[in-house]
Order: structure tokens, then sequence, then C-alpha cells
């Protein structure tokens, strides 16, 4: 196991977190190349990693975590440019690149045989990761995996403008800085069957976070690097590990897109949530870690007979 001493967290990047996180960890990990991630741990027994989806940070598991954790070492991590983890705003964030930070985060935390759980790019993200180190990972578990375009985009009206301004060379920085409560909420609202599952005070927390210098033009960099997400489906054939497949009946991606990924990878469970949108582990918590338990104490089972 690799060694790995926290490091101790300013009180603006544990304030919101320790709302939720009545026990464990709130800590940084320094990767190879500098880089500081925030990360939570808490809970005990299996390894378990939980990946965010675009424009969020660990936070959004904050109604999983408590389920997950007496069953499961659970942690969850900012990825760079996320959060309270390194900005670097000129730094890469397409799928490559966070994926390398993804694994050098496992591997400097000394996590073995994680099970993987992702939403969004944090689903594409475990998967491809998956494909890469093979037995490596225990099991993979991929909520509304976003490896397709256009996606966001799909929200609502407000997203469609502002992402589309994103790639605009004049236009796009001037939207891009009127990252905020009104628009980020405008936008993510697209993202739930019913918006109220979407905590009031989590929404300030991202106006926080997006307030700090350089945010913006890290959002700007990802949101150009979202057809390597699109590529990234190529690798999920050399997937090994088992992998479970969620959608929700109103997450963005369409039937197309989500058959797609299904022929992409090697024999998945496939489920669909009924009245869910793209931020299911928000809008369906307990669900969420019903599946999880549910998978791999049947996996302990089998292994057992």
């Amino acid at each position: 196991m690799t060694a790995h001493v926290a490091t101790a967290l300013g009180l603006e990047a544990q304030n919101y977190a320790r709302r939720w996180l009545k026990c464990g960890e709130i800590a940084v990990a320094t990767l190879r190349d500098g880089t500081r991630i925030r990360y939570v741990r808490v809970g005990r027994g299996p390894n378990l990693v939980l990946t965010h989806t675009v424009r969020t940070q660990l936070d959004l598991f904050q109604r999983v975590i408590p389920l997950l954790s007496p069953h499961f070492t659970v942690y969850a991590l900012d990825l760079p440019g996320f959060g309270w983890s390194d900005l670097r705003p000129d730094a890469p964030k397409d799928e490559p690149t966070l994926r390398a930070a993804l694994k050098d985060f496992i591997a400097t935390l000394g996590i073995e045989r994680p099970i993987l759980a992702g939403e969004s790019i944090g689903a594409t993200l475990s998967l491809s990761l998956a494909a890469e180190v093979g037995d490596a990972v225990e099991r993979v578990f991929a909520f509304n995996t976003y490896d397709y375009l256009p996606g966001l985009e799909r929200s609502n009206l407000l997203a469609s403008i502002i992402i589309k301004s994103v790639r605009a060379p004049v236009v796009g920085p001037v939207f891009a800085a009127l990252e905020n409560r009104a628009i980020t909420g405008g936008i993510m609202n697209g993202g739930f069957h019913d918006p109220r599952s979407l905590p009031s005070d989590l929404l300030d927390e991202y106006g926080r976070v997006g307030g700090r210098a350089g945010y913006s033009k890290a959002a700007r960099t990802l949101l150009k690097a979202l057809p390597s997400f699109v590529a990234a489906r190529a690798r999920y054939r050399a997937i090994t590990a088992p992998v479970t497949l969620v959608w929700g009946d109103k997450d963005w991606s369409t039937l197309r897109d989500r058959a797609g990924v299904e022929a992409a990878v090697p024999a998945p469970d496939v489920i669909t949530l009924e009245r869910t949108g793209h931020f299911s582990a928000l809008e369906r918590s307990q669900t969420w870690a019903d599946i999880i338990l549910a998978a791999t104490a049947a996996a302990k089972a089998t292994a057992i007979r």
C-alpha cells in the first residue's frame, strides 16, 4: 500500500461538507504532478470510490455517502479543476487527463481493488479507468454516463445558450464570467425530474466555489474537452470487471445514446430509474445506494458458494 499523509484543509473548503459529513476525514491528497485533490474518507469495509458530474464536486454525494459508509470505506473526491481541488485553469481537462488523475488519486491513497461508482463524467471516467486497469478494479457502477454530444445543452434553453456561447471566441469569455448562483441553478434544474431535489444550500456552495479565481476558465476548458469523453466509449470493450449501467428516465441521454453505451460495455446489467434526471445521486439517493448494496451482496454470496 502506498504511504500517504493527509493534509488538512482550510475552513472554507470544509465548512459545507461538515454539515452533512458528521464523521470521517476531509483532507487533501497531493498527486505526483503536485495537484492537490480534496477528498473525504469515511466508513469501513470494501473500498468504494465516488466520482462526480460536470460542474459539481464531492458534495453531490452528500445524501448517498451516509447510506453507504456503514458498508464500505467510501472515498469521494473533487476532480482537478472542480470544487476545492487545485484549479490550474490552463491545465487540460480532457478525459485522458482526468482519468490519469483519478488513477493517481487511487494509487496515492493506496486504495486496493476499489469499486468505482460515478455519475455523468464520473461514470465515464470509472468505465474508462476500469478498461485501463483490468482486474485492479472490483466492479463499476455507472450512473448516467456522459459520453455523447450534445449533453448538457439538452438540460434547458439557458444551458443551450450558455454552452454554445462557450465555444464562441468573443462571447464565450463574457458568458463564462457570469458564473453565479442564478445561472448555475438555472442550468442544473434541467438535470432533475423534480428540481426541488437540488438542496438550496448546495447551490450556495456551488456559488462559493464558482467565485474562486480562475474557476470559470477551468470550467470552459472542460466544456471544450467534452468530445474526448465521447471518444472514451471506444475503450469500454476492454472492461473485465462487472458493470452496472443505471439511467434516469429523464436523463439528457437519448435511447440511442444509451444503446450505444450498452453495446460497448461487455454484458452489463442495465437499470432504468423512473422519475429521475441526470443528477440521480441527489434525486434518488436511497435507490442509488440500494443498487450498489444489492449488487455487491449478490457478488459476495456467489463467491461464497
